[in-house]
């Protein structure tokens, strides 16, 4: 049986790492793309929602069994459409201003 010994010079490796270089500019790429519109809404997933409110999933679960905030439940995944949930966050916020004004 004969092994092959690879190191840093082998063309394989330099290949690998190459490709691996393209692949981090794709993801790259991805993340700072636009992301598309249905309908001219745009739709968070729980996990995506869950870090720009900085809450727990299990949260977000809590606010929808609650009815704090709408979602749209698409074979068994959750979906919040962005202009909803910022609804949700002005109306709180003018809520906390109008009570404030009569203390």
């Amino acid at each position: 049986m004969s092994y092959d010994l690879i190191n840093k010079q082998d063309p394989r490796i330099d290949a690998i790492f190459k490709s691996l270089e393209k692949m981090e500019q794709m993801i790259d790429g991805l993340q700072t793309a636009p992301r598309p519109a249905f309908h001219g809404d745009y739709f968070l997933t729980d996990e995506e929602l869950s870090k720009v409110l900085k809450v727990s999933r299990r949260t977000l679960q809590e606010y929808r069994t609650l009815g704090v905030i709408p979602y749209y439940l698409v074979q068994g995944k959750a979906l919040y459409k962005e202009s909803d949930i910022q609804k949700v966050l002005d109306d709180a916020y003018k809520r906390c201003r109008e009570e404030q004004r009569w203390v």
